[in-house]
């Protein structure tokens, strides 16, 4: 997942893909939680948790085929990188507007519990989207309806630009008991605790003792975005404090390995996104008709009416890449 986050800054930045949002820093949430889900468990992410897909079984080159919005992207260039939508492992569609998700993801434990599907919810969230009212809606409603439900906050220190102590006055993993249910403290940068919290938490939510609210504590040691510049508003010294928490390093030291043997799993990595990065390149974008297609089970009308009127306006079959 680093390396895939170093290329895609530099694919952003010579203009190949449109825009990238980094998880730097705070891989081990992502990979310790992703680790944690069941086959048929829900995931509903944020824009940082791109390792998840990879935990889950997704092929690296799918994520980049999203990245260039090619014509093998699950969403066909729909939606904005990175807001990759994996329906194949119950990987919900990643949407722009922070917070939505939440309630999304009350709704869908609800509507397992009430098919007697035996599985478990995890939503994802950042310590500045815990302030919005769609979050506070989803614990009220998931602690009334005990709904098996994982409320999993990655605390990075900044929302965009404003540190966690401007935002509130308390710990957030403190508001559980105030809905109902509990809420755990962890270490983000630990792969190992966060398996262990979210496993556990989502082991309740199934058995019926109904949500949790896991604070994962972590740093964004890169940009919010690439549209970002971190320097504006943070000191380096903080930064450079937090690479000694890195989670890269937490989890060479957990694992034991030695310096070659590090140097294996990087070159592995080198070598699997590069391939991942040629092959998405060399798929051409999708056509002009693809934007009809797949948004509803069956074409309305007015759609297919649409369709036609745009085909016939660039020219019959000229000009059909999007």
């Amino acid at each position: 997942m680093r390396e895939i986050n170093h290329r895609a800054i530099m694919l952003q930045r010579q203009g190949r893909i449109g825009s990238w949002l980094g998880s730097e820093g705070q891989e081990a949430t992502a990979v310790g939680a992703g680790h944690a889900l069941e086959p048929d468990d829900w995931a509903y992410p944020t824009y940082r948790e791109h390792a998840l897909a990879l935990v889950r079984g997704v092929p690296v080159v799918k994520l980049f085929h999203h990245l260039y919005g090619n014509a093998a992207d699950n969403a066909k260039g729909r939606n904005l990188p990175p807001e990759y939508s994996f329906r194949e492992i119950n990987f919900v569609s990643i949407s722009a507007p922070v917070g939505n998700q939440t309630p999304q993801a009350v709704g869908t434990a609800i509507a397992a519990r009430k098919r007697g599907d035996k599985v478990a919810v995890l939503t994802f969230f950042g310590d500045g989207t815990s302030s919005e009212g769609d979050v506070h809606v989803a614990m009220e409603f998931a602690a009334r309806f005990k709904a098996p439900v994982v409320f999993f906050c990655q605390n990075n220190g900044w929302a965009i630009s404003v540190p966690t102590h401007r935002q509130m006055a308390a710990q957030i993993a403190d508001r559980a008991p105030g809905y109902g249910f509990e809420g755990w403290r962890i270490d983000g940068n630990d792969p190992l605790e966060v398996y262990d919290a979210t496993k556990a938490a989502l082991e309740k939510a199934r058995s019926g003792g109904g949500p949790t609210l896991i604070e994962a504590v972590t740093y964004r040691l890169g940009a919010h975005s690439t549209s970002d510049d971190p320097s504006k508003y943070r000191a380096e010294d903080e930064v450079q404090a937090w690479h000694l928490r890195d989670p890269i390093h937490v989890a060479r030291e957990r694992l034991g390995l030695s310096e070659a043997e590090d140097e294996n799993v990087w070159e592995w990595a080198r070598a699997e996104v590069q391939a991942a990065i040629d092959e998405a390149e060399s798929i051409p974008r999708p056509e002009v008709p693809d934007m009809f297609e797949e948004v509803y089970a069956h074409q309305p009308w007015h759609l297919a009416v649409q369709r036609d009127a745009h085909m016939r306006h660039l020219g019959g079959e000229g000009n059909r890449t999007a």
